[in-house]
């Protein structure tokens, strides 16, 4: 009697596929994950469209982007501290500091735009492990840790400033949140804030999907038994708060370009950041959640905005509709979860 012939494993999923077509099959994977905040956004859309169809045009869909990606940058560190089942309230605090110090030390003088700048990222580091030290190792939860450091952060602020920011920010440091790259197709230009949100969410990404983001992801949904699989939850939790933190930093330098040196430039940002992750499908608790659905979430956000501003529709009340979205986005998540 023949021996039967061993079978034929299968290729692995995406096997054969060009690099094009494994990239439109993650991108269509990511739109599947979040439908329901990419349709919202497209609704925004069309209401902006119909009460005024000259922000259909290229250049103000780019300018929206431009404004959005601040927030965009912050969703993304908020999505990285939320999903692996902390808080981060400090980040608005934050960008804060990061305005009125790069005023007061820069002066108007480019040629201190560089240290600046190196001393703003190492201040973002600095408070990244500074909240993740005190809530991995001193096991103060991170909700009352990072209030805490929001409450140090703005008293510092107003403490050097009196209330009253001095100095102003170099023409060069201007550039990265106000200007671009010229000569795109359809575009006057492409900003550099653009730029920066498309390489911190691709960056992101990679990170999610790889060994970092499920790591993240174990120990948001259960740290012990994260811990032991021998996932040091330690380090990964710090390492989410200090990624929350250069977030910050770089969303604080984008906004000094366009929105000025001012004491209340962050304010409500760490809310807004949060809401922007939950409603993008990050799950309050840790464990659930994605890079593109935090960036989708802030999207969303924007757009609010923009149509609520085209609306005249009191800027106060942006406020009162981002607490509406995060009750709606929590209890959808809810709601979810229980049908699981």
């Amino acid at each position: 009697m023949s021996a039967r012939p061993a079978p034929v494993p299968e290729p692995p999923a995406g096997a054969g596929e060009s690099r094009t077509e494994q990239i439109l099959g993650l991108a269509g994977a990511a739109f599947r994950a979040n439908a329901i905040v990419w349709l919202l956004l497209v609704a925004l859309w069309v209401a902006i469209g119909i009460k005024n169809p000259n922000s259909l045009t290229p250049e103000q869909i780019v300018l929206y982007l431009k404004r959005a990606a601040p927030l965009a940058i912050l969703a993304i560190g908020a999505y990285f501290v939320l999903v692996s089942g902390e808080f981060d309230l400090s980040v608005g605090s934050l960008v804060t500091v990061v305005v009125v110090v790069a005023a007061r030390l820069s002066d108007g003088d480019p040629a201190n735009t560089l240290p600046v700048l190196a001393l703003l990222f190492a201040i973002g580091l600095a408070v990244g492990l500074f909240n993740g030290f005190c809530t991995t190792i001193l096991r103060v939860p991170s909700f009352i840790v990072t209030l805490a450091m929001l409450l140090m952060l703005s008293g510092a602020v107003f403490l050097w400033t009196g209330g009253a920011p001095r100095g102003a920010l170099a023409d060069n440091f201007r550039s990265i949140g106000r200007e671009g790259i010229e000569g795109f197709p359809l575009l006057n230009q492409l900003p550099y804030s653009v730029i920066i949100l498309l390489a911190v969410g691709g960056i992101a990404i990679w990170l999610a999907r790889g060994g970092f983001g499920r790591r993240v992801l174990a120990v948001g949904d259960n740290d012990r038994a994260a811990a032991l699989s021998g996932i040091s939850v330690h380090r990964v939790r710090i390492a989410a708060f200090v990624l929350s933190g250069i977030s910050a930093v770089l969303a604080g330098i984008i906004l000094g370009g366009f929105a000025g040196v001012t004491a209340q430039v962050g304010i409500g940002l760490e809310f807004q950041a949060i809401t922007a992750a939950v409603l993008g499908g990050t799950v309050l608790g840790g464990g659930r959640g994605s890079v593109t659905g935090a960036i989708a979430g802030a999207l969303v956000l924007q757009a609010l905005f923009m149509l609520l501003n085209l609306y005249a529709v009191d800027r106060a009340l942006e406020q009162t509709f981002t607490g509406l979205i995060i009750i709606g986005a929590v209890s959808v998540a809810a709601f979810r979860a229980r049908g699981s």
